[in-house]
């Protein structure tokens, strides 16, 4: 149970290669020799009905006829052959098979037929597939080269996971120009198996891995891949690139959200939540991974430019504004410094305008005054080559210079033969260095978007219920009966009704169904109020004729009613209305128009938007967009990426926090809500301290998913699992889920117990966690894993101390999960070891697993001594006489018994 089971594809000990030969051309002979001349370090067994014998390699027959079960079989066959040959590997045990077969995945029939019975037949033998595609999978280091391509990887500190065979060959045909090497190559083609966050997963820990490059066409399951590369984001830098931002098709839209919102929109805001950063091209995609891969971060978005010439530092300073990074105020300390080398016919202002001859010393010596300065974050090196200064010179010493700094620098030497010895000196030394400004500022705008995503990825927002309990309930039942009654949007007087359950503010609404009735209404609310028509077949209200705003007396009221109604009936004949709408006209003297939108993305689900309001919003298209669940730094994150968001600024805050509130509002309703697929509050009035809602527009599905948030690509925190459990002994500790924030917590409370209890635990002498286990243990996907921590107070009697956790992952086959528990030395023996078992347990059963499953050593009797009273099956690990492997069934009526 401690090996990955991925590892039989990237360290697999034999291999078996399926349609090997010495055929010239043929597919079987290219992987074979790709496979020799990379020196795979393990067994080669050669498989083919029509060989006794490949070179110096026996072939045998079938799979069934190998004198060893290997790790991994690669199979490089016809189509038509591929499910037959994937029965024998079952038969003859092999649990790992890479496809190289892109005819598999032509389309046709019988394809698609042979791609289907193969994948039957995997899932029956529980046979996991990578492809398939020709480029297959690489380990350099190891000389697995299980592809047919004729580009051969040099290894380094990279990953490529890629959906496209032709773009990881051309990747790998181009790298080794640039010195780049890979510690891993995985085109994963049509693959219906092992799939992208799996193996996002298996490079998170590997260690030969530093940065991960992640090229996509298509996402199959979008919890699944953002649980996987939030996984990878957390320990190593990932860069994704994806095609198709441009729509297929264009048409109207049912709501401004789904207007404004589209699938890229969802998608960049899915990237930046689960911690990585999007580049739009291969050459980004490839020098992002570089530059973040060596480690250097921006603390800030302050740039410091320095150039032997004006115009390109100018045109730096143009690109680093539209990239919403910012020129460095130098200090004054460091213009003086500056001005010891610099002309004054020169500026010394920000970009640094050097002689175009300027000396390689005095180059990198301004470098070091602007990199001194607190005020800098990083720092653009420009060079443009003249007549009598030596370009490699100065390369060395701006390298020299800027290896001293922990500030990320990157140079840019412009021009071609002049600077090439300049260019290998940066490529001998892996610093980064680009041919133009405008690549070299896009280089930090990445550094950048990875700061920020790693601060979006760091937070954990409640289920719904943190602020002012919302009346789930009522809402619930407007929707339900709505849905029931055959509509697939809910009226104004409804939509605010669910809306005022969440605690969102809205100004009332009235219906009159006659003209006398809505005189009636607008003197009760008192003038000047609304009149809309009252429809939920008709979406767009105003350019319908179906608005009247500043009715200032009866008069107006009865002279609106009857227009409005007579527009109706010109444009909707046939169209139910029911009457009209009056509200009162809520115009603030400093409101500002705005709007906050749901959409349903089909990908990944609800996606809230926010941005500037009113008629004109789908022209003005000022939106920021972000995943639920939302808390207090994402709400505010989303407003301050607007435009807008400057004009909001009262200077005190109230604006900006009375929308942030009801953000957080507004993510609780999509959260508890499955059945909502689209939401507009537009307009919503924001004045001193107020957020109050004039129009919403809320639209109805049945949701596919009505259970827990299975409509949501992330997963709440879930705080509702916090209990207090009363010990043996009368103590009490709180159990709740493990938070980011538990990670000093965590640390102590490790180093805190005897070696003995590391070693029974962890399996292995260790005396404190690394920075890696530690981000794995406290930073958790909900959805796949779960760790509950017991909380007592300490020594001082107040602030509470970790005393005990356990924890579950869930197992590959999706239906069962692997479990780990310890406890504090000083609280053993109290049935704290127990509590935390059965709150687990009960997790787990809650959470859809049938089974529980763990690892004990032998000698440690206390964890088989509770095993036992749990209830849980024992038997010997067939790998190693020294564990204990335990199980046990998970039903409904065990987890009602642990509650």
């Amino acid at each position: 149970m401690s090996s990955h089971y991925l590892d039989r594809f990237f360290r697999p000990g034999s291999i078996a290669l399926v349609g090997a030969s010495d055929e010239p051309g043929s597919v079987g002979a290219q992987v074979l020799e790709n496979l020799q001349q990379a020196g795979f370090a393990g067994t080669l067994l050669a498989v083919n009905p029509s060989h006794r014998q490949i070179g110096d390699l026996p072939c045998v027959a079938s799979v069934l006829d190998l004198p060893e079960t290997p790790d991994l079989a690669i199979i490089s066959i016809p189509a038509r052959a591929i499910p037959q040959v994937i029965d024998q590997c079952g038969q003859a045990g092999i649990r790992a098979a890479v496809l190289l077969a892109p005819d598999l995945a032509e389309g046709d029939q019988s394809s698609s037929l042979n791609h289907i019975e193969a994948l039957r037949l995997a899932r029956l033998h529980g046979i996991r597939l990578i492809g398939p595609d020709w480029a297959g999978l690489l380990r350099p280091s190891s000389g697995l080269v299980a592809s047919f391509g004729t580009a051969m990887a040099q290894p380094g500190p990279l990953a490529l996971i890629s959906q496209s065979g032709a773009l990881s060959g051309a990747i790998l045909d181009w790298a080794p120009t640039r010195g780049i090497g890979f510690s891993t190559v995985v085109s994963l083609g049509e693959t219906t198996d092992v799939d992208v966050d799996e193996i996002l997963d298996y490079l998170a820990l590997d260690p030969q891995t530093r940065s991960i490059l992640l090229y996509l066409e298509r996402i199959n399951d979008a919890r699944g891949f953002l649980s996987g590369l939030r996984a990878a984001a957390r320990l190593k830098p990932v860069i994704v690139m994806k095609s198709g931002r441009a729509p297929t098709e264009i048409c109207p839209s049912r709501s401004h959200a789904r207007a404004l919102i589209d699938p890229d929109k969802a998608f960049d805001a899915a990237i930046a939540r689960a911690g990585a950063v999007r580049v739009p091209n291969m050459t980004q995609l490839l020098s992002s991974a570089l530059l973040l891969a060596g480690g250097r971060r921006l603390a800030g978005d302050r740039i410091a430019v320095l150039a032997n010439g004006h115009g390109p530092g100018r045109i730096a300073g143009d690109v680093i504004d539209r990239r919403h990074l910012s020129l460095a105020p130098l200090k004054e300390t460091t213009r003086q410094a500056l001005r010891l080398r610099v002309p004054r016919s020169h500026s010394v202002a920000n970009p640094v305008d050097m002689p175009c001859e300027v000396a390689p010393g005095d180059y990198a010596a301004c470098l070091d005054d602007c990199l001194r300065d607190k005020g800098v974050n990083g720092a653009i090196a420009i060079f443009t080559p003249q007549s009598r200064i030596e370009a490699a010179e100065t390369a060395q010493k701006v390298t020299d210079v800027a290896n001293t700094s922990q500030k990320p620098v990157l140079a840019c030497w412009m021009g071609g033969d002049a600077v090439e010895p300049a260019r290998r000196h940066f490529s001998a030394s892996h610093f980064p260095s680009y041919g133009t400004p405008e690549n070299a500022v896009e280089a930090l705008a990445a550094l950048s978007r990875y700061r920020r995503s790693q601060a979006l990825l760091a937070q954990l927002a409640n289920a719904p219920g943190d602020l002012e309990s919302p009346d789930i309930q009522a809402a619930s039942s407007i929707v339900d009966k709505a849905l029931r009654a055959g509509l697939d949007r809910l009226t104004p007087e409804q939509a605010k009704a669910v809306l005022q359950a969440f605690r969102i503010p809205v100004t009332p609404t009235y219906v009159a169904r006659s003209r006398a009735e809505a005189c009636e209404q607008a003197r009760s609310l008192g003038f000047p109020v609304a009149l809309k028509i009252n429809s939920a077949a008709i979406i767009r209200k105003l350019a319908a004729g179906g608005v009247h705003l500043n009715l200032v007396d009866e008069d107006a009221v009865t002279q609106a009613w009857d227009d409005i109604m007579q527009a109706m009936a010109q444009r909707y004949p046939g169209v139910a209305t029911d009457g009209c709408s009056v509200e009162p006209m809520h115009t603030p003297r400093n409101g500002h128009e705005v709007m906050l939108g749901v959409a349903r993305d089909a990908v990944f689900g609800p996606v809230i938007g926010f941005g500037a309001g009113g008629s004109m919003v789908e022209a003005i298209r000022d939106i920021a967009v972000s995943l639920p669940p939302l808390n207090d730094f994402l709400a505010r994150d989303l407003v301050r990426r607007t435009r807008l968001s400057r004009y909001l600024d009262d200077g005190e805050g109230l604006p900006l926090a009375a929308l942030e509130q009801v953000l957080l509002q507004l993510s609780d309703l999509v959260c508890s809500l499955p059945s909502v697929t689209d939401i507009d509050i537009n307009p919503m009035i924001v004045d001193h301290g107020t957020a109050i809602a004039v129009d919403a527009r809320i639209h109805i599905s049945p949701a596919k998913v009505d259970t827990g948030y299975g409509h949501m690509a992330i997963m709440p925190y879930p705080a509702n699992l916090a209990r207090e459990v009363e010990l043996r002994d009368g103590s009490v500790v709180l159990l709740r889920p493990i938070r980011p924030e538990d990670a000093d917590m965590e640390a102590a409370f490790v180093r805190s117990l005897s070696p003995r209890s590391r070693y029974l635990r962890f399996m292995e002498h260790m005396s404190e966690l690394s920075t890696s286990m530690l981000v794995r243990f406290t930073q958790i996907d909900y959805d796949r894993e779960m760790a509950l921590v017991a909380l007592a107070p300490g020594d001082g009697g107040e602030e509470l101390t970790q005393v005990g956790v356990s924890r579950y992952i869930i197992n590959p086959d999706g239906n069962s999960c692997e479990f780990g528990l310890v406890v504090s030395d000083d609280w053993q023996g109290r049935g704290l070891g127990r509590a935390l078992m059965e709150a687990l347990m009960h997790c787990a059963q809650q959470r859809g697993l049938s089974r529980i499953e763990g690892q004990v050593l032998a000698a440690n009797q206390g964890m088989l001594a509770l095993m036992q009273r749990l209830d849980f099956i024992r038997r010997p690990d067939p790998d190693d006489d020294s564990m204990v492997l335990v199980e046990r069934t998970l039903t409904a009526e065990t987890a009602t018994n642990m509650t």
